[in-house]
């Protein structure tokens, strides 16, 4: 699966005009990350911030060309879809452990925006919305939940008429307003981040894809134009990975988003939609999510419910989603419309580790959809173990990683079957949007 080559709101909008050289000669380094979107950048830099600068990043295209510039934009709480599935994995203490950390993504943004001054229209509210009884139950649970991380958080319960106090639909029967959450410019972060990696030594190179990897003690990374020689390496490619590395490769399946951007809307319309100006998503097992923006435009996405497939027109989908949620919108014109693949691991939360006998060399991949908010959880848990080690990098990286037979051959069948099961799912935990 590729990526849909189409304009895409974040690029059309980027503050940055930032380009980085292609790697031309052989070079050494501490550490050699693959990959420059968001895991790489924030791991570099998460890194680059405890003392260990000598960090070079090759990306194959430019950065942000995968999911970091391609997605929703959404702040919101959490690392995976629903953590209970790793219970079994890391017990009950653990599990604790991993809610703690899920709630920390928000104030991470927040704090490299403040810190590196990075103008990626921060904004703060988000609803988690509930179409039916008992998604509302789920919500109450989500809300204790959430209290118990942070009793002084503003979130709150919304049910009937008040559920437009937050978002300009009927269709909702609750809301779960946090408004710790929020939504960001995906593209102009990670550039801002990127900026704040090299002003602290990290060299980026674009147009630099790998064409062979030779692990040891020393690994050698070798591009079109020179090699890069460094005691540590990440592999941090998600869905571009292209089975450079077999072990990991197999380990997550494509899938794909499809997002839209309307024309600049009128204040009263833009008011009518969010009197918050927040980003939405339901919680049913496939998600819409969408988001206002600084311009005043509406940012719709969502993903194919039962049948894995690539929509012929990819507005007009996304509009019919969109006008069911809000249906005075029918004479609102698309402006654009883009999508692209995701890395999916068969529980839905990311992948973080080392090669079997390669200890020096790291993975991070399989953010199933959700990765702007916890690529910044999950890669500061990552830094901590490439570095100096961490009981919160054991935890996670203790989590199996299941392999996908047949992953290429078999895509849509296994991506079909997978939402289904999903959609299924929903019945008995309480995200079905159909009961």
């Amino acid at each position: 699966m590729k990526t849909i080559e189409s304009p895409t709101y974040y690029f059309a909008t980027k503050k940055y005009d930032l380009s980085f050289p292609r790697l031309d000669k052989d070079i050494d380094a501490d550490i050699v990350v693959i990959g420059g979107g968001f895991s790489g950048i924030n791991t570099a830099l998460e890194l680059a911030e405890h003392g260990i600068t000598n960090i070079v990043v090759l990306e194959g295209k430019y950065l942000g060309y995968g999911g970091t510039g391609r997605n929703g934009g959404q702040v919101m709480a959490g690392i995976g879809h629903d953590i209970t599935k790793v219970k079994k994995h890391v017990g009950g203490k653990g599990l604790e452990t991993i809610f703690k950390i899920s709630n920390l993504g928000a104030g991470i943004i927040a704090d490299r925006v403040k810190r590196y001054d990075i103008q990626a229209d921060l904004c703060h509210g988000y609803g988690y919305l509930a179409y039916n009884s008992r998604q509302e139950k789920t919500l109450q649970g989500w809300l204790k939940e959430f209290k118990d991380v942070d009793a002084q958080e503003d979130i709150e319960l919304l049910t009937g008429s008040d559920v437009q106090k937050i978002v300009g639909s009927s269709v909702y029967k609750a809301a779960l307003k946090h408004m710790g959450g929020g939504h960001v410019h995906s593209l102009n972060l990670l550039l801002g981040e990127a900026r704040a990696l090299t002003s602290l030594g990290g060299r980026i190179f674009e147009h630099s894809p790998a064409l062979e990897v030779t692990y040891g003690d020393r690994i050698t990374v070798r591009t079109a134009g020179g090699k890069v020689r460094a005691a540590k390496m990440l592999w941090a490619c998600d869905s571009f990975l292209a089975n450079m590395e077999p072990y990991i490769y197999k380990k997550t399946i494509n899938t794909c988003a499809f997002q839209m951007m309307t024309e600049v809307l009128p204040d009263n319309v833009i008011e009518r939609i969010s009197p918050i100006k927040g980003a939405f998503s339901d919680i049913s097992p496939i998600i819409n999510y969408y988001r206002v923006t600084r311009e005043n435009r509406l940012l719709f996405g969502s993903a194919t419910r039962f049948v894995e497939y690539t929509p012929s027109d990819l507005a007009t989908w996304n509009q019919a989603l969109m006008l069911k949620i809000f249906p005075y919108l029918d004479k609102v014109n698309i402006d654009l419309a883009w999508g692209g693949p995701m890395a999916c691991s068969a529980n839905l939360f990311p992948q973080i580790g080392t090669l079997p006998n390669h200890k020096n060399v790291f993975y991070v991949q399989g953010y199933s959809g959700f990765g702007v908010t916890p690529s910044h959880i999950v890669c500061k848990v990552l830094a901590e173990g490439m570095s100096e080690g961490s009981a919160r990098y054991d935890l996670m990286a203790s989590i199996p990683h299941i392999n996908v037979a047949g992953k290429d051959k078999m895509r849509a069948l296994w991506m079909t079957a997978g939402k289904v099961w999903n959609q299924v799912s929903g019945l008995w935990n309480g995200r079905s949007p159909y009961f």
